[in-house]
């Protein structure tokens, strides 16, 4: 048994999740700013943990009769203020819509009440072999209360 504490997934408020994010030298340039492409890094995690306390795995999905996976089709952010070392960031996540194979994402980057960076997310649930695929039925009502009312 372990005296640390487990790593945290982040947290639910409302419709969103919210993921703590800390950054270290690695993620930095020579000039002590995030490098841009870590930013995708970050979001990543914050869509993924959002998942995994929405009670969803992706491993889970991998070895379900039908393995589903998740591909990004598209990604739209703007970069508004920089990350620099040190920064205490909170990433933070809505999946909004289901479309069939599509699952349409929010998310945004702050430090404490400054917007650092937004995304729009396009992501599609993918068999093994490429092709779209419908989110599984357990998944779908998963998410269902996590998503914009329509």
């Amino acid at each position: 048994m372990s005296d640390l504490p487990e790593p945290t997934a982040g947290v639910f408020v409302g419709r969103e999740h919210r993921l703590p994010v800390r950054i270290y030298y690695e993620d930095t340039d020579f000039s002590g700013v995030v490098y841009h492409a870590n930013y995708l890094r970050y979001f990543e995690r914050g869509r993924s943990d959002f998942l995994r306390l929405a009670g969803v795995s992706h491993s889970d999905l991998l070895d379900g009769e039908q393995p589903i996976a998740f591909v990004v089709t598209r990604m739209e952010v703007d970069f508004r203020r920089p990350a620099r070392i040190d920064d205490a960031l909170v990433v933070r996540t809505t999946y909004d819509q289901v479309k069939g194979p599509r699952l349409f994402i929010s998310q945004t980057m702050t430090r404490g009440d400054d917007l650092i960076a937004q995304a729009a997310v396009n992501a599609a649930c993918i068999r093994l072999d490429g092709r779209p695929s419908k989110p599984p039925p357990g998944m779908a009502e998963k998410l269902r209360p996590w998503f914009a009312p329509t």
